[in-house]
């Protein structure tokens, strides 16, 4: 019996550090960026401008914008939670083929950018250069592209603006959502400092939404965009589901592409 005690006694000891130590570290799981040096010099395909915006904490937020001759309007893109502008440029100039201008920022830390990271921070940075953009283009010609984490960011911006569409790739419900299918043994409600509600902001979106999610997704579950896509009263709304698409290679096959050409036509 004493030994019994002792080990359950071990068993709550290790459940506790290993609470603390998500606690401690929950940042570095959901954040993964890559630095780069200032000097750097971005090279891609596509004409570009290197710009950067300081904040009013005093950030200073490093970001690319493409752009075309006659743009049909502007993607303004929201990247996931890994890398820099260094790889996410060369995702996102894709969408010049098809005729569009694109802003897309690197967050705190990432890249060149600098500042504290925090969810609030994320908000406001991403209504600066929403701001920003409107400078340049009508809000009726922004439409506004979230991945991943990055989806999250874009539908508390959509929420909050009036953006021609709000377009969704593989997005989660919350990261709540993703953290308890990630850990199921954990009291993640009580230690996750990242709510990232989704589903909360995209009730009061009312431009129309599109969400792209595939089914094999190994990092943000397909079950998880469902449910945000049910999740929204708008009814100008259509999810594309990718059979087999997993989390990073939706571009491979043909629903994904079609389907982009589609609602950027």
């Amino acid at each position: 019996m004493q030994k019994l005690k002792r080990f359950g006694l071990y068993l709550i000891l290790l459940l506790f550090l290993l609470i603390v130590m998500l606690y401690s570290l929950q940042e570095k799981l959901i954040f993964l960026p890559t630095q780069l040096p200032n000097n750097y010099e971005y090279s891609f395909a596509h004409d570009f401008e290197e710009i950067f915006l300081n904040t009013s904490d005093g950030a200073k937020l490093n970001a690319i914008h493409f752009k075309t001759e006659r743009p049909k309007g502007l993607i303004l893109y929201f990247h996931g939670n890994a890398g820099d502008l260094s790889r996410w440029g060369q995702i996102t100039s894709s969408f010049v083929e098809l005729g569009y201008d694109v802003l897309v920022m690197d967050y705190r830390g990432y890249g060149k950018s600098t500042g504290k990271l925090s969810e609030e921070a994320l908000y406001t940075d991403a209504h600066l250069f929403y701001s920003h953009a409107l400078k340049t283009y009508t809000e009726e010609n922004i439409i506004i592209y979230g991945r991943s984490l990055g989806a999250s960011i874009a539908t508390h911006l959509a929420s909050n603006t009036n953006p021609a569409k709000l377009i969704l790739e593989t997005p989660f419900y919350s990261l709540l959502d993703v953290a308890q299918d990630r850990f199921p043994f954990f009291p993640i409600k009580h230690v996750l400092k990242y709510e990232m509600s989704s589903y909360k902001y995209i009730k009061t979106v009312n431009a129309p939404i599109r969400i792209f999610h595939g089914t094999v997704d190994n990092v943000v579950a397909y079950e998880s965009g469902l449910k945000l896509f049910e999740a929204i009263p708008n009814s100008d709304k259509k999810m594309y589901t990718i059979e087999n698409g997993n989390h990073n290679d939706l571009n491979d096959f043909e629903v994904y592409r079609k389907g982009i050409e589609l609602e950027l036509d």
